[in-house]
């Protein structure tokens, strides 16, 4: 099974939007939608030079198959917070997202130089927690009330992942670089 990441490209903004404005995709996401290509293409030329976060797109056999990243990069304290979107059900229930995970932890380690990632996830997004859970994070805490979206109080989990354990754990994985 052939997967990678790449940095995000203006010519993966069109999966975005098709990814993002699909009801199966962002039921736990809080955009403003839908995501429209225009809007998309300011936001991407906005992230030019800025150091901190990072995007990538992944991909299956060569094929864009998801999005995946690392916001509020925080170079003092070595953090930042994690997220992952696959694309089509095509994609997922592969183990797609979890080779993608490990791939970014490393690169968070190895590249960025970072020792925690965080993440917040809904209290009802189960699939995504076992994810997160396989792929070596913690459930931290659960948020009452944490962030109004479309006029509700959403609960949700932080989860956390101590990258140095992780690679002294996972490390010696046979899961490579791309």
């Amino acid at each position: 099974m052939e997967i990678a990441i790449r940095k995000f490209q203006e010519v993966d903004i069109p999966y975005k939007v098709k990814w993002i404005n699909d009801d199966n995709n962002n039921k736990y996401l809080h955009y403003d939608l839908p995501l429209r290509e225009d809007k998309t293409l300011q936001w991407f030329k906005s992230l030019e030079g800025r150091n901190d976060r990072v995007d990538y797109t992944i991909t299956h056999a060569g094929e864009p198959a998801g999005l995946i990243g690392l916001l509020n990069i925080d170079l003092n304290s070595k953090e930042a917070e994690f997220y992952i979107c696959l694309g089509g059900e095509k994609f997922k229930g592969k183990g797609i997202a979890k080779v993608a995970t490990d791939l970014i932890i490393k690169k968070a380690y190895k590249e960025i130089g970072l020792y925690m990632i965080y993440l917040y996830t809904e209290v009802d997004n189960v699939r995504a927690q076992k994810l997160f859970e396989k792929s070596g994070f913690g459930k931290d805490r659960l948020l009452r009330n944490h962030l109004s979206y479309d006029g509700k109080y959403i609960d949700r989990y932080v989860y956390n992942l101590d990258i140095e354990n992780y690679i002294r754990n996972v490390g010696g994985s046979k899961i490579g670089f791309s």
